[in-house]
């Protein structure tokens, strides 16, 4: 996932918070869920306006200090949670009212730069990746899993297109050392067969990794499913994503639950259920070229978002099946518990 910041300044920049506000309505109130709180950029936003109240979720604790300054300025009207987000059926909101939920799937600056997160490829020493509530690191995934293993992460996770000699020359270093943040670049830049990326070498390695450590995929999907189980009519469900396979996954969930499966005309016809949800707009909403240049990591991101059409608690989706094989690929990392 790229993340949401501004390369030469510690400066926080919500991705596309215009246009999440428009989406979501907040100055018309109403209690809302920012599921990815990080530094808090939507949360105070939407506290701006009166009669709202948001929860703020996090699964890494170091969100827990931006969130305490909130606390303070609004304990009436703001509640922070340390917690995955595909577990907000934990928090017994079925009856609630809630109005909007929204995810910005980006890593802020601060975690990026965060030495003992280990995210970027210029970071040093010990791989690490953890988000919180992990059940394993980077540094197990590269030094323990088998060549075969590590190519299917690279190759689904990463779209790295030199997946089995990276996995090849991972394999063969570690006979000898363990591997560390540096070593891990320094065998990608030998394994690379092109070198004229406009992006670092070992992005897509390093995406692949966060992805499968902190398993963004089924945090993803059912973060989706119960978000959208807990809406009550007219709720919006707001999505930014960062990279294809995120966008993927949104793109078919919110077509999935807005529109009729196609069905031949050979065939007999049958009664369509009632949508669940309604899409306003097929195609994403993509930052302003002021936004891009003022937050270059912007560029890339897309926001979707759907309106539940009743107050249904049950959903029927078959997004888990669509993506089976991305699912079965974060097994592999259960013989490292």
């Amino acid at each position: 996932m790229e993340a949401t910041i501004v390369p030469d300044d510690i400066k926080h920049y919500p991705v596309l918070l215009k246009e999440i506000i428009s989406v979501i309505t907040p100055q018309h109130g109403g209690t809302f869920i920012d599921c990815t709180f990080g530094q808090g950029g939507y949360t105070k936003e939407i506290l701006k306006y009166k009669n709202t109240k948001v929860l703020g979720l996090d699964r890494d604790l170091e969100s827990k200090k931006k969130a305490k300054e909130i606390e303070k300025k609004f304990p009436e009207r703001f509640q922070f949670k340390n917690l995955r987000f595909s577990k907000l059926n934990n928090l017994k909101l079925k009856n609630e009212n809630i109005k909007g939920i929204v995810f910005d799937l980006g890593y802020s600056f601060v975690q990026i730069k965060d030495p003992n997160k280990g995210l970027s490829f210029n970071s040093k020493g010990e791989l690490n990746m953890m988000m919180g509530f992990n059940e394993f690191s980077a540094d197990q995934v590269i030094n323990k899993l088998e060549k075969h293993e590590l190519e299917k992460i690279l190759n689904y996770f990463g779209d790295e297109s030199d997946a089995k000699i990276i996995s090849k020359n991972i394999i063969k270093f570690r006979e000898t050392k363990k591997i560390n943040t540096q070593d891990l670049v320094s065998i990608i830049e030998r394994s690379k067969r092109k070198k004229n990326f406009k992006v670092h070498i070992a992005t897509k390695t390093f995406q692949a990794l966060r992805i499968f450590v902190n398993k963004e995929i089924s945090e993803l999907i059912y973060g989706l499913i119960n978000s959208a189980k807990i809406l009550k009519k007219n709720g919006i469900l707001a999505v930014v994503t960062f990279h294809s396979l995120e966008d993927k996954i949104v793109k078919y969930f919110f077509k999935n639950l807005s529109e009729n499966k196609s069905v031949s005309r050979y065939e007999p016809k049958i009664e369509q259920k009632p949508l669940s949800f309604l899409m306003p707009q097929k195609k994403p909403i993509t930052p302003s070229d002021l936004e891009i240049k003022e937050n270059q990591p912007s560029r890339s991101a897309k926001l979707r978002y759907v309106i539940k059409n009743n107050d249904s608690y049950d959903i029927e989706t078959d997004i888990e099946e669509k993506f089976s094989n991305y699912l079965e690929i974060e097994k592999i990392g259960l013989k490292l518990w």
